[in-house]
């Protein structure tokens, strides 16, 4: 691997244990790793011009369907909450396979890495005609992002009162055999790992509470992180109520899905007991505020949450309810929203661009990710603010206030997977004809 150094950025937004910020200095990358920050002579290094750019840490996304990057704007589910959303979209979801998974994942991950995301989660809790987990692991080996899929379930059909249908859920046997498999086949423990996998059953309307205690049963002997939806919206909290007789809150803590090992998506709906259960308990949160807004679910107590002590990373959620992969808009899309939620000071653009990258990597248990300091992983977006978007910009903010919403360059673990604003990873334009087939024989 190339030793690698980044000089002359304009700013480096660190996002370091003193959040400093660096103006004309120099990154160097070796072996994967930051090796030094500051002024460097590295002669025989490979050398990226960063003049005019904003360097931060690579951002990180941890909550999304891939698969749905194949669905955008269906019109069936274009004007629904969520639970007719799902109900227009399962049919259709049926019907994919193992290229289309592979497809939409390695679509989805390209046009995150342009947003200027080096580390993504994945939640994929449908698996038709053969599909499996290993097929969107394939396709972020080949883009180079960071992966963190999770093997999700859904396991209670409409016949048995469920929301997905009969032929999209799976025998609980079955799913936690085959969690087993794919953990024992691509979880990697080790600092700088490339690819961790979690056990994420998908809601509390789409499994049991058999499958839910035993899942968090198998993550802890497998050393694993658990993930799942909670609290997404008004239906999600009357369901609750309903079927388990409490609170979303009340019900992950009674199965054992609270504590620094667990994350849970969207949240919106959390109150204040359940809002401190998370931060006694070190639960984390991945925040979707495109999504939340797309399916009219509401806005997410992040304010409260992030002070009260929980740890808050960002997600664009799946394509099919977004209907983009770009984090950059959505850590600006996260800051609006506390904002018309709480006041103009509820939420800084530096707070949001936290939340995108520190953030996000705590949340997804990476402490050797999410920040540039010297011995972290060599994750890196490299934004050129010398275009028209940040034309008369005062400060480094405007990477939120104002743009670019496309990153110039991004490194991977000290590999380049985005230069000069295009994919070096893969064939993108080839990608997309594929993604485009696909889609349209969907549509047939």
């Amino acid at each position: 691997m190339p030793t690698t150094l980044i000089r002359h950025a304009d700013t480096i937004l660190t996002m370091d244990d003193t959040r400093r910020e660096l103006q004309g200095a120099d990154i160097l990358l070796r072996d994967g790793v930051i090796a030094g920050i500051g002024a460097i002579d590295a002669p025989n290094a490979h050398v990226i011009n960063a003049r005019g750019c904003v360097v931060t840490p690579g951002l990180v996304n941890t909550h999304h369907h891939l698969y749905q990057t194949l669905t955008r704007a269906v019109p069936g589910g274009q004007d629904a909450l969520l639970f007719g959303w799902l109900q227009a979209l399962y049919p259709i979801w049926a019907r994919f396979g193992p290229e289309e998974m592979f497809a939409s994942a390695q679509v989805g991950l390209a046009e995150l890495a342009l947003s200027g995301c080096t580390m993504s989660s994945d939640h994929l809790y449908l698996f038709p005609n053969g599909s499996r987990l290993d097929d969107t692991i394939a396709a972020a080996q080949e883009v180079g992002l960071r992966f963190h899929p999770t093997r999700g379930a859904m396991s209670i059909g409409e016949s048995d009162g469920g929301l997905p249908p009969d032929s999209l859920v799976e025998d609980e046997a079955a799913i936690l055999n085959d969690c087993i498999r794919v953990i024992d086949t691509h979880h990697d423990a080790s600092v700088g790992a490339m690819v961790r996998v979690g056990v994420a059953p998908c809601s509390p309307f789409s499994v049991s509470r058999e499958l839910m205690r035993d899942a968090a049963i198998l993550a802890r002997d497998k050393g694993v992180m658990l993930h799942t939806h909670l609290a997404e919206n008004d239906e999600d909290i009357a369901y609750c109520l309903e079927k388990f007789d409490c609170r979303p809150g009340q019900y992950a803590e009674d199965l054992g899905w609270t504590g620094r090992d667990v994350w849970h998506a969207h949240c919106v709906k959390l109150d204040e007991q359940e809002i401190d259960l998370f931060a006694r308990s070190g639960t984390g949160v991945a925040h979707c505020p495109c999504s939340n807004c797309r399916l009219g679910s509401g806005i997410a107590p992040v304010r409260a949450m992030r002070d009260a002590g929980v740890n808050v990373g960002l997600g664009v959620d799946g394509s099919a309810s977004n209907d983009a992969s770009n984090l950059i808009l959505e850590a600006r899309q996260s800051l609006l929203l506390q904002r018309v939620a709480r006041g103009a000071d509820a939420m800084s653009a530096r707070a949001a661009l936290e939340i995108a990258t520190r953030g996000g990597a705590q949340v997804l248990g990476r402490d050797d990710c999410g920040q540039i300091a010297v011995g972290k992983r060599a994750d890196l977006a490299i934004w050129d603010v010398s275009g028209v978007e940040s034309a008369g910009s005062w400060d480094a903010a405007a990477l939120l206030l104002a743009g670019p919403t496309r990153v110039r360059d991004l490194i991977v673990e000290g590999r380049e997977v985005v230069r000069d604003g295009q994919m070096v990873t893969i064939d993108l334009a080839r990608a997309v004809t594929t993604q485009n087939r696909l889609a349209a024989d969907l549509q047939g």
